[in-house]
């Protein structure tokens, strides 16, 4: 069939009233997609170091090749994953996803890592994953036969695949330490461990567990906690006050005033934010609960009786995400505490926009401006997070013995006190 014959027989559809099969808009939502987000963010982009004309050259030329709704629901996935952006995702789309599930649930198999700099560790290994043999501390050598570091590596790529966007470096490798082990019920994973003696040993596991693969903060809390809401606080072992926030409710400030007036008269308090997922609250009323009634400081102002006024120690990783990074900055960069951390927070603060395809096939919401723009020099958070002043790695042996290091390094602060300069914040005759 000639040129002449097709134009002849579209017209005749188009004249019966018959649909005329156009060429599919993959094309157009990619250039869409690359144009908005380097106009929307494209300052994001400077910071986190992304080479945005290199990824325009890659993605337009995988949308030229593009044939199918599923392979341009993958590209367009991908897309949004090269904005390294933990807010980033699509967030209404009319192509489906093909259901791998089978009918089985999205479970892990009751273990989380950690990265240090040189080695893997067991974070925590629960019920029959402990029963198995496994426990923290331990060094994994080799996951599924692969070096453990690579593993992981290799995971996160696999996850940015699927459109899962991290902030940062930190953040995606604790993210691969938790979420990135969990797969479909059944299946299973290698764990290669290697004792403080050297002996190599490998356990496998069935993934059988819930949704343990979540992260969940300190490894060894203090004993005999409370509980309201999500958030847990007591005493240590040193008699000093201890309050972990799991999350970000709207009513934080009315559960912090709970939790200081029943904690009482302590002589240093450590507010563990590790693994906090974030939310929303009055920032400011939070932090007036660490000011004396009436107390000003640095643009906030104590307004409730029995705020809490002496040394404070933050203690944070990178599983501390958007408002809970955001509370936790307040304290270190405004001068009213000390942090410690496994490392920065997890650099996903932003202000969102979303936008949708010419196509109408995808809205995408993604981070166009970092919060606290004053955080970091004037770099804010998104795409960097809130350094501690003191990073403060767990200690193999510690978590082998059931020790959490960063309480017990908080602890020594509050007892010895903070390096000179470090916290401005000097109790209810500060101003």
């Amino acid at each position: 069939m000639n040129g002449r014959t097709i134009l002849s027989c579209l017209t005749a559809m188009v004249l019966a009233g018959s649909p005329v099969l156009t060429a599919a808009p993959y094309v157009e939502d990619v250039e869409f997609l690359l144009r908005e987000f380097e106009a929307k963010a494209g300052a994001l982009m400077k910071v986190k170091g992304i080479d945005w004309p290199a990824v325009a050259e890659e993605f337009r030329q995988e949308a030229a090749k593009t044939a199918t709704d599923e392979a341009h629901l993958r590209l367009v996935a991908r897309l949004t994953g090269c904005l390294r952006d933990g807010h980033a995702g699509i967030v209404k789309s009319k192509i489906q996803w093909p259901d791998e599930s089978k009918g089985r649930r999205f479970t892990g198999p009751r273990v989380a890592l950690m990265t240090l700099p040189d080695r893997v560790l067991v974070r925590a290994a629960f019920k029959d994953a402990a029963e198995a043999g496994l426990h923290a501390g331990q060094e994994v050598t080799r996951i599924d036969g692969i070096p453990a570091l690579t593993w992981l590596t290799k995971k996160v790529e696999s996850l940015r695949e699927r459109g899962q966007g991290f902030s940062t470096e930190q953040m995606a490798l604790y993210s691969a330490c938790h979420w990135g082990l969990a797969d479909y019920e059944g299946t299973r994973i290698t764990f290669e461990i290697k004792d403080a003696k050297g002996t190599v040993r490998s356990i496998e596991r069935t993934r059988n567990g819930g949704p343990n693969y979540a992260p969940f903060g300190p490894l060894f809390p203090p004993e005999n906690l409370q509980y309201i809401g999500r958030q847990s606080y007591g005493r240590t072992r040193h008699g000093l006050g201890y309050i972990h926030l799991r999350d970000v409710p709207e009513n934080l400030p009315t559960q912090l005033q709970q939790m200081i007036a029943t904690l009482g008269e302590v002589s240093g308090l450590i507010l563990d934010m590790r693994a906090n997922g974030g939310g929303g609250c009055d920032h400011e009323a939070v932090f007036g609960h660490f000011l004396a009634k009436g107390q000003r400081w640095r643009g906030y102002e104590g307004k409730y009786d029995g705020g809490y006024t002496g040394p404070l120690v933050v203690i944070v990783d990178a599983g501390v995400r958007s408002a809970g990074e955001t509370i936790a900055g307040m304290f270190k960069e405004d001068g009213r505490a000390y942090m410690i951390g496994e490392s920065a927070t997890a650099g996903m603060s932003s202000q969102k926009a979303e936008v949708t395809t010419p196509s109408g096939l995808f809205t995408i919401r993604f981070s166009v401006a970092s919060n606290k723009g004053r955080f970091n020099g004037g770099r804010g958070i998104e795409g960097i997070g809130v350094p501690p002043h003191e990073v403060v790695l767990p200690s193999a042996q510690d978590l082998l013995s059931d020790k959490d290091t960063l309480i017990e390094h908080a602890a020594g602060l509050l007892k010895t006190g903070f390096p000179k300069g470090a916290v401005p914040y000097q109790g209810v005759n500060s101003r």
